[in-house]
């Protein structure tokens, strides 16, 4: 998905407030959002992988509980 986001100067407008104007547009717009998902994204385990790192888990668990 791509975002066009343009932002021009009205007249003498001063650089703080055209940033200000761009980071609004920017937060309207839903744009740091999907790239903050997009970022973080990890891909689901598979049942096989989902068991193996539970019991690897409870092995960890048992052997600091001192079972």
């Amino acid at each position: 998905m791509i975002f066009l986001i343009e932002i021009k100067r009205k007249g003498e407008e001063r650089p703080e407030i055209l940033v200000r104007r761009f980071n609004r547009e920017i937060q309207q717009s839903g744009v740091l959002t999907l790239a903050k998902k997009k970022r973080y994204f990890e891909k689901e385990l598979n049942r096989n992988a989902k068991r193996k790192s539970a019991v690897r888990r409870s092995v960890i668990l048992s052997s600091k509980r001192g079972y």
